[in-house]
């Protein structure tokens, strides 16, 4: 699947620009960073609630596609510090909404309990989101006619677990190959493709 289709697909249905898109696609960070506050505790939880979001079935799930540490990759490369802030700060929202709700952390909680808890968080961050999308839009007006610079307000952290999750799988071995239908590239072998003099041979 193309990338740039694959990101529109996202945000289609996440309902939100995919955060860090724009920048995956002109190349994101040249320079190695540091790995900031992406504790393998963190990395953890990320890969379980991405789990929660594509479990294993007959295919494998997010988690054997390493997707916890596709996301700290992601953020610390091609996040905004406004964008890495946003997310790290609903790593931790998101366990005391668990403990809000469940009387448990999101890593004690059952798989049910996780996923109607994710459920009821990406309700929450759809009416974040056009909150958002409403309020920027007038903060951009005031922006253009102030000459000033404007800075959009990241999209809920719930959005931007769910975007990293199917962008994370999705491009993935795992997902393309597992999941998807997936077509080597030339293609298959054929001993018997036409050839004119001059050509080039393949080379497998």
């Amino acid at each position: 699947m193309d990338r740039r289709e694959l990101i529109k697909t996202i945000a289609v249905l996440t309902g939100a620009s995919v955060v860090g898109g724009q920048v995956f696609l002109s190349g994101c960070a040249v320079e190695p960073k540091d790995e900031g506050p992406f504790t393998a505790d963190i990395i953890r939880l990320l890969d379980e609630v991405a789990e929660t979001i594509i479990p294993e079935t007959d295919t494998p799930g997010a988690k054997a596609a390493g997707v916890g540490a596709f996301m700290k990759v992601m953020i610390t490369d091609c996040y905004t510090p406004a964008e890495q802030d946003a997310f790290l700060a609903g790593v931790k929202a998101l366990d005391e909404y668990s403990l809000a709700t469940h009387q448990m952390s999101f890593m004690d909680s059952s798989p049910a309990q996780r996923k109607s808890l994710l459920e009821s968080l990406l309700a929450l961050a759809k009416d974040f989101n056009a909150q958002r999308k409403e309020s920027d839009a007038a903060r951009k007006a005031e922006a253009e006619a102030a000459g000033t610079d404007f800075v959009p307000t990241p999209p809920h952290y719930m959005t931007m677990m769910k975007q990293l999750t199917l962008w994370g799988f999705f491009t993935s071995e795992t997902g393309m190959t597992r999941t998807l239908r997936h077509l080597p590239v030339p293609g298959r072998y054929d001993g018997n493709a036409p050839y004119s003099q001059g050509e080039r041979a393949w080379a497998e």
